[in-house]
């Protein structure tokens, strides 16, 4: 079952032409797909016209109706003056428009995410005062409130150390294995990403240039002797 389909879907900035041409990819549910290209390629603008934030494309795209999202980094408020609990609790509200209260279950909800990705007994613990590391893990927990299904990452691990980044893709091939949740995620370290990754979708200059199973995308275009994960775990990460 596909829980994201992609029809012929082109898309422009104002002052940037074709930044995205003729993308037809499906994401699968219960994998790990990354999205890998240079900067600029239009990994980022592809997230965002699946998510809805871009606007004006042209094309079809279907989708399941509640995505979690974890934007780029440089687009999160890492000062924001709330606690983990409220932070998490936020993701509930694309779930509850209408209201400005959660309901009992939303917050049922956040503490059952926040006791799966060990932060349940530190929420009351300020946002601001966390590490990079600690600070995406919370965010994750955000995402998952807001779905049972399919989290969107954009960049993740950028700017984390390699130990932390590690950390991330192993908490989110866990959720994946345990939870059944279906992991799209744009990355840079395309290495960690075919260590984790059941799929990838390669974009060069807007358009895919592959989209396939990590084995062989690997044989075709990597040079660098990358491991599987289970052999990556060897070297000490944790969750």
């Amino acid at each position: 079952m596909d829980l994201i389909q992609i029809k012929n879907l082109s898309f422009s900035y104002p002052t940037k032409k074709d930044t995205l041409k003729n993308i037809n990819i499906n994401v699968e549910q219960g994998k790990f797909t990354c999205i890998v290209g240079e900067n600029g390629s239009g990994k980022s603008t592809l997230l965002k016209c699946i998510l809805g934030l871009n606007k004006g494309y042209s094309g079809e795209i279907i989708k399941e109706q509640h995505i979690g999202y974890l934007p780029q980094k440089s687009e999160i408020q890492a000062h924001f003056p709330a606690t983990i609990e409220e932070v998490v609790l936020s993701g509930t509200i694309s779930n509850n428009v209408r209201s400005i209260f959660y309901k009992k279950e939303d917050k049922e909800n956040a503490k059952n995410v926040m006791k799966k990705l060990g932060i349940y007994d530190v929420r009351k613990t300020c946002f601001a005062d966390l590490s990079g590391g600690q600070q995406q893990r919370v965010l994750i927990a955000r995402a998952l409130c807001a779905t049972k299904s399919i989290i969107v990452l954009d960049e993740p691990t950028n700017g984390l150390d390699p130990s932390i980044a590690k950390q991330i893709y192993e908490l989110l091939d866990k959720l994946k294995k345990e939870e059944n949740i279906t992991v799209l995620m744009v990355s840079h370290d395309i290495e960690r990403a075919l260590n984790y990754a059941d799929n990838v979708i390669e974009i060069v200059n807007g358009e895919v240039t592959y989209n396939g199973n990590v084995e062989k995308y690997h044989n075709e275009h990597c040079e660098c002797p990358c491991h599987h994960h289970d052999e990556d775990k060897k070297d000490g990460g944790a969750e």
